[in-house]
């Protein structure tokens, strides 16, 4: 019997499909609305939370990437009035959609129940009593966060109230969908009970652990295109499980015909697509561009949650720098990708200087290839025009200033260096353009 070949998937079509999925086909194009808001975090399985604050926090600088200098008194509003989404974990800290709120019931119900460390400590000997206190203060005197608690007086580091075993009883009753996350001040959470949040979780079924597993395989599929193994592994994080979860998961959703293992040009290795994405990869490989426009992305975005995918899909290696020495950084502190056309063109390290009022690009890492007027290594549309990249880069820059609060940009250097001046020519073009609209607004 002859085995059928498997799909064999250009590179391009995978990373067009990847753009669009991850709604960065039109950066910075689109209304923050509660339906488009919810579409792309559901869309991408979570909206990474992040305390880093250098520049703003990560939440803010990804959703700007898709709908530019939004309200954040809209996003306020979606979150915490609206409920549009919700914090739980799906990469790491995120938010959610509350659209897909029996699927995390499900993943709430696995977490204290399994086998999973979590589990383990709220069935231990004497946390119950600890739980059950942090949970009727909750209760009781919501919203309130760890700080609330108290040791009483005279009581030695260690008791029941210490900071730290409050810390962890919250943290139990979060994760396993008791109480919720009601708000954050000064980044810090505030809980209240979850039925007072969410919608009651009605007549939908609690799913079983193995049809979690299925679904968390769906979603990110669904959320990349085409993935590799490992890319199934490192998208979706939480809860971790042995590697046997997504032999399983997949084996099963091939047999169903909901999966069809695939090949992608130039990678000896399995890769995996939805059944029904299989004619979306067709046409996305047929695409003149994937992605119309330029953007930055936050170091924590999904698309990059998995460094590796695109280094293999776009030919551009990524790594924050936040914990290299500073004498061993080669592109800086902070820094956020270039996206333009489709291509991933360099990174601008940025800091905004809140008290001056100035977002500082430390310094913009030109890729070899694009300063070389040369055509990208790995997947490519046509060469990106050169001038129209800075342009777009000074676009950016000057929308995220505004965004941000920052007053003026200044570029401090770029490399290769030939390049600074033309850089900061294309960033004077792009104030000038904005300060000439009658609203003052970016270009």
């Amino acid at each position: 019997m002859t085995k059928h070949a498997h799909p064999t998937i250009s590179r391009r079509a995978a990373a067009a499909l990847c753009l669009e999925r991850q709604h960065l086909d039109r950066p910075r194009a689109r209304r923050l609305t509660a339906a488009s808001l919810e579409s792309f975090v559901g869309d991408v399985c979570g909206l990474q939370i992040d305390s880093v604050n250098v520049l703003d926090r990560a939440h803010h600088l990804t959703l700007w990437s898709r709908f530019g200098a939004y309200d954040r008194a809209t996003l306020d509003r979606l979150v915490e009035r609206r409920r549009v989404l919700f914090e739980y974990l799906t990469h790491v800290a995120c938010f959610v959609a509350t659209r897909d709120l029996p699927l995390w019931r499900s993943t709430m119900a696995m977490v204290s129940e399994g086998p999973y460390p979590l589990a383990r400590w709220g069935r231990a000997k004497g946390n119950a009593r600890l739980i059950a206190e942090v949970e009727a203060a909750v209760r009781e005197r919501a919203p309130i966060g760890n700080a609330d608690f108290e040791r009483p007086k005279g009581e030695k580091a260690g008791g029941w109230w210490s900071w730290k075993p409050a810390m962890h009883a919250l943290d139990w009753l979060w994760k396993t969908g008791r109480i919720g996350v009601h708000s954050r001040r000064s980044f810090q959470k505030r809980y209240a009970p979850m039925d007072r949040l969410l919608p009651a979780p009605g007549d939908a079924p609690v799913m079983s652990a193995p049809e979690v597993w299925r679904e968390r395989v769906r979603r990110s599929l669904a959320a990349m295109g085409a993935a590799w193994d490992d890319d199934l592994r490192m998208y979706w994080t939480w809860p971790r499980r042995p590697a046997s979860w997504l032999r399983d998961a997949l084996g099963s959703l091939e047999r169903e015909g909901e999966v069809t293992e695939v090949r992608i040009e130039g990678e000896p290795r399995r890769a995996w697509a939805l059944t029904a994405d299989l004619p979306a990869l067709q046409g996305a490989g047929r695409a003149r561009r994937p992605s119309r426009g330029t953007t930055l992305l936050c170091p924590f975005d999904s698309f990059l949650w998995h460094r590796e995918r695109t280094l293999r899909l776009f030919g551009f290696f990524y790594r924050i720098e936040i914990y290299v020495p500073a004498p061993q950084r080669r592109h800086g502190y902070y820094t956020l990708p270039i996206l333009h056309e489709g291509h991933l063109i360099g990174r601008v390290d940025l800091k905004h200087h809140r008290a001056d009022g100035v977002l500082e690009a430390r310094h913009v890492s030109f890729e070899p290839w694009f300063a070389a007027g040369a055509a990208p290594p790995v997947t490519r549309w046509a060469v990106p025009d050169r001038d129209e990249a800075l342009a777009g880069l000074a676009e950016s820059l000057h929308s995220l200033a505004q965004f941000t609060g920052a007053r003026s940009v200044k570029v401090a250097r770029t490399t290769p260096t030939a390049m600074h001046a033309a850089t900061k020519r294309a960033l004077a073009r792009a104030v000038a353009r904005a300060t000439a609209r009658p609203d003052g607004g970016p270009s």
